[in-house]
């Protein structure tokens, strides 16, 4: 309570001496016929949906900066005719957050009325080069956002049309799906108006803006500025609506009828939580936007509500009881938004905005294809956030101050049970395979978020420069229950007899715990002994300055140096990563009025993701008998001779276990608490004693703008990223390396055998599995010893092409995109390993998220002023496969088979985090799959009221038009996909998931 109380108390105290929206700056230079800067002209600024007007003389350079800005609303720029030239105005130029951009103005003179006034339309119409500065960034703008095909108005499914921007194959069904020069999804940095938005567990959006509440979105791929932090990767960044003097409002109802209409297709699709589905799904989604002005000219609002539904159907079969239903399943996902923006004064601006996310995610039993998941077992994933958000600019004569304070909620329940104080169950028949699944979902992982933001910003002008620095903290407060299932889980193995009889009393779907008989045998039981939360608090600082120099009126460069400590890293050492200074440095040179060259370096810090920390905890135990094995690997050089046993362990989840328990009477975890101390555990982890360090990137840029014409403008960039410290695992007890070359001469090395080569020897004989240390046999140890480590590395190169043409006042418009990239790293994930002991020098290879080739064009065309007609065309070259074993003989044996080749015992199959071994001969990712190629259109119809004030829109969207079958290119969750597959490079294809087929999706929109 003392902390919450103290941020109020900054708020307090901060607001007065703050202003609104998210800092922009705009940039207006004035060229005369000879492209030479006019000084001492007043340029005028107005945006008269808001009641702001401006206006400031040139200086020498012919520029003029006005800052602080809203961005609501649209503004003009004009100048007035004076006895040397005619007045020029552009007009409807709207603005993101935290932006500076820069728009030209050059003057006819008074004397030549054959020539026309040239102007260079704003930023986020998508065709203005940029004179500032050499951020490589791309954005899409609300009108883009309404016109392209988009599945359920949800804004990541519309980010992969950017350059430098794909969908990303994951490492679990809710990973985010957007990835940025092909790293890896949890590492980019979301915004809110610039301020933090992300899912600080594993990372991901927080609050999942829609389609309804986003002006513009603005996505920042490299060389970015000092101001942009906590990402070696890139930022996406969300400028929220405003209202105005004008209302507006819309409301929408959109439905995708599902597999009734949709293209045929074997393989289950995902829906908007990455999960899969199949039979039945359809969606059926609705809201409303509103925005309008309490006061005129002071005081205006924004609400925004949207609600989704989709259904979907789950096959329950169990032969052995008689039981084959469909089990009907529903997704809820509610977004509220509402933003107040308050102009004090003509230098003091504020905004409060809230945003509020209710995402519920059934799990209703059964399965795609069947399963024997009862509905007892049903459970629910929760994704559920809150933002509130204070935002305030003062801007002085020469100076702008920007204060924000946000509070931050997320909740991630990840199996919350219909039946939380149950026991689960796993029932079995007389031959042994399950029958039933009943209960609790058998697991805990219900993590609690408690962000707080703080940051303040400064620019100012002195002269030729311009200064802009800034401060700020966030702090998340982490608390998980994660583990077993408190309640405990029993396996229990039916007799025919009471098989027999359960069958013949007809429960069905309905079967739960207390229908099975009380004397069933019961062949396991466990129970969670650490039933309660454990987690921290990660406070992320941050310090910057950067200067943007005008070192003449065609070139501007920028230096810049920014600072920050993530406490996280410390982990199990005294200290933590101090030294995290980047600096940074760009320029931008103008070669005319239609064109610039820009360039630049700079160093980019990622901060830790919290699941680092915790995965070291939760997997972790502080008994006599771990610590023991720790101060051995410390002795024998697998851990540092400076290593503090006591700070890196902790008293983490743990099961523990009984023999000969009657059915739903197993002992408490309270009575079984000494088994901590003595159970071998298969694998646990530490804190890294060295504690860890921030992963960076050393990135370099050069690129070339040319404007065509009013309307069109080319842009290549060129982009060389080399990566440091990146996260993967690292097993301290691990076995020698065992590697394997020849496919037609394999020799499995046993566990037993593999187990004797690892730093402290692993034992099992007939008493059980066992440690000898000081020649004393120790049972409370582990086979493998995991901690995170920074050590991997990549190297990101790429070449993107761009020309986009605004639609204006022609028929036409569109965006097309070439990007030539590769990706290579020897770390994926933070739950990478070697393949091969800890050996990662064969490790470096593409990235699971490369492409050779990617191809994006988006093409509208209005053949009458109310019908358009969207095309939106994405091909890519195949994404990488890992080839791994097939199965071999144990030696000793005579029917036994493993692909688990040297023995380490974390070889699985359908992994893709270096734990499955390799075939033979194959390095990591040597093989392709093929070509993604997909087509979506889109139509609409307006039907316009009145005096077009008033107008109601029809739309039809179809995805995959062509019904292509595509096996690479799409979201995806690597344990599930194709990008896994036995053999040798070039042995062909298994087919184990598939791009969503021909989707078909309808809107109705009514909007004034």
């Amino acid at each position: 309570m003392k902390k919450l109380a103290s941020y109020w108390l900054l708020l307090f105290l901060l607001a007065p001496f703050s202003h609104a929206f998210a800092q922009v700056d705009l940039v207006v230079s004035v060229l005369d016929n000879a492209r030479k800067p006019v000084m001492g002209l007043p340029v005028h600024l107005d945006n008269a949906a808001i009641g702001f007007s401006s206006e400031q003389a040139t200086n020498a350079q012919g520029q003029v900066r006005f800052r602080g800005l809203s961005t609501a609303g649209s503004y003009a720029v004009s100048t007035t005719a004076n006895d040397q030239y005619q007045a020029v105005r552009e007009a409807n130029l709207t603005l993101r957050a935290n932006s500076s951009p820069s728009v030209t103005l050059v003057l006819p003179q008074l004397s030549s009325q054959t020539l026309e006034g040239v102007t260079v339309r704003a930023p986020n119409n998508g065709t203005t080069i940029n004179t500032q500065n050499a951020e490589v960034a791309a954005e899409l703008s609300a009108r883009e956002l309404r016109e392209i095909p988009i599945e359920a108005r949800d804004i990541t499914r519309a980010l992969y049309r950017l350059p430098n921007v794909t969908l990303a194959t994951g490492f679990f069904s809710e990973a985010p799906n957007v990835s940025i020069n092909g790293a890896n999804g949890l590492y980019t940095n979301y915004l809110i108006d610039g301020l933090d938005n992300n899912e600080n567990f594993l990372g991901g959006q927080r609050f999942a803006i829609p389609v309804g509440f986003a002006q513009n979105v603005n996505v920042l791929t490299n060389n970015f500025s000092t101001e942009f932090g906590n990402s070696a990767n890139g930022i996406v960044n969300v400028t929220t609506k405003s209202g105005s003097n004008d209302l507006t409002a819309e409301v929408f109802y959109l439905t995708r009828p599902g597999p009734s209409i949709d293209g045929k297709t074997d393989f289950a699709q995902r829906d908007l939580s990455g999960n899969q589905v199949k039979s039945g799904f359809q969606r059926q989604q609705f809201g409303f936007g509103v925005g309008g002005a309490l006061v005129k000219d002071k005081t205006f609002f924004y609400l925004n509500a949207e609600q989704t539904f989709d259904f979907k159907d789950n096959v329950l079969t169990s032969p052995a009881l008689g039981v084959n239903a469909t089990v009907r399943g529903e997704n809820r996902f509610t977004y509220l938004s509402g933003k107040l923006d308050q102009r004090w004064t003509e230098r003091f601006r504020s905004s409060l905005r809230a945003n509020v996310g209710l995402v519920n995610i059934e799990r209703q039993g059964g399965g795609l294809d069947g399963g024997v998941a009862f509905p007892s077992t049903g459970n629910r994933q929760d994704r559920n956030s809150l933002n509130i958000a204070s935002q305030n600019v003062y801007v002085g004569q020469r100076f702008t101050s920007q204060t924000d304070v946000q509070y931050a909620r997320f909740r991630w329940n990840y199996a919350r049970a219909d039946n939380p104080d149950s026991p689960d169950v796993t029932v079995s028949g007389p031959n042994g395979q399950a029958i039933a699944v009943l209960g609790h979902p058998g697991y805990l992982f219900d993590s609690h978020q408690n962000t707080w933001q703080a940051q303040q910003k400064f620019t100012l002008l002195s002269g030729r420069n311009t200064f802009k620095g800034g401060f700020g903290i966030i702090s998340t407060e982490h608390s998980l229950f994660g583990g077993g299932n408190p309640n405990g889980s029993y396996s229990v193995q039916l007799t025919q007899a009471q098989l027999d009889a359960l069958r013949t009393r007809n429960i069905g779907a309905g079967l739960s715990i207390n229908d099975i008989p009380d004397d069933v045998k019961v062949n396991n039981y466990s129970v969670e002994l650490r039933p309660a939360s454990f987690g921290t608090t990660q406070n992320l600082y941050n310090i910057y300055l950067e200067d943007l120099v005008a070192v003449t009126d065609r070139l501007n460069v920028t230096l810049g140096v920014r600072y920050d400590y993530d406490n996280l890293s410390k982990g199990g050492a005294e200290n933590g990563d101090r030294n995290n200074i980047a600096p940074r440095a760009n320029f931008n040179l103008r070669l005319s009025e239609r064109s610039s060259l820009r360039g630049g370096y700079g160093l980019f810090y990622d901060k830790i993701l919290y699941t680092v920390y915790s995965d070291a905890l939760g997997a972790n135990t502080n008994s006599a008998d771990y610590k023991a094995q720790l101060r051995e690997l410390v002795r024998v050089g697998a851990l540092p001779a400076n290593t503090n046993v006591d700070r890196i362990t902790f008293d983490g989840n743990q099961s523990g276990s009984a023999s000969n328990v009657p059915y739903l009477q197993g002992p408490s975890a309270a009575s079984l608490q000494g088994q901590r101390a003595t159970v071998f555990g298969g694998e646990r982890r530490i804190l890294n004693p060295n504690g860890y360090q921030n992963p960076y990137s050393h990135q370099s840029t050069l690129g070339y703008q040319y404007q065509v014409n009013r309307k069109t403008l080319f842009y290549v960039d060129l982009m060389y990223n080399r990566s440091y410290d990146l996260f993967r695992l690292r097993n301290v007890n691990g076995v020698s390396e065992y590697p394997q070359n020849d496919p037609n001469n394999v020799v499995v090395r046993t566990e037993t055998q593999a187990d004797a080569t690892r730093p402290v020897p692993i034992v099992t004989d007939a008493t059980g599995t066992y440690a000898i240390i000081n020649g004393q046999k120790v049972t409370g140890v582990a086979r493998s010893v995991v901690m995170t480590e920074s050590a991997g590395r990549s190297r990101y190169m790429a070449a993107s092409f761009n020309v986009q043409k605004d639609a204006a006042e022609d028929k036409y418009g569109y965006r097309v995109s070439y990007t030539l990239p590769n990706l290579k790293n020897n770390t994926e994930d933070v739950n990478f390993r070697a393949a091969d002991g800890n050996n990662y020098g064969k490790e470096f290879a593409n990235s699971i998220n490369d492409r050779t080739h990617v191809i994006n064009a988006i093409g509208s065309y209005y053949p009458i002023s109310s019908l358009r007609l969207t095309m939106a065309a994405l091909l890519q070259s195949g994404q990488p496969v890992n080839r791994v074993t097939g199965a071999y003989l144990v030696p000793g044996t005579t029917n036994v088979f493993t692909n688990d080749l040297n023995g380490d015992g974390s070889s699985f199959s359908t992994a893709y985090l270096g734990n499955a071994d390799r075939y033979p001969g194959e390095g990591r990712n040597s093989d392709r799959l093929p070509w993604s190629k997909t087509f979506d259109v889109g139509a609409q119809y307006t039907f316009r009221f009145g005096e077009k004030t008033s107008r109601l829109e029809l739309t039809a969207d179809v995805f995959n038009v062509l019904n292509t079958q595509n096996l690479s290119g799409y979201a995806n969750n690597a344990t599930q996909s194709n990008q896994i597959q036995t053999g040798a490079a070039g042995s062909g294809i298994i087919r184990r998931n598939a791009s969503a087929p021909r989707q078909f999706q309808f809107g109705l929109r009514y909007a004034l």
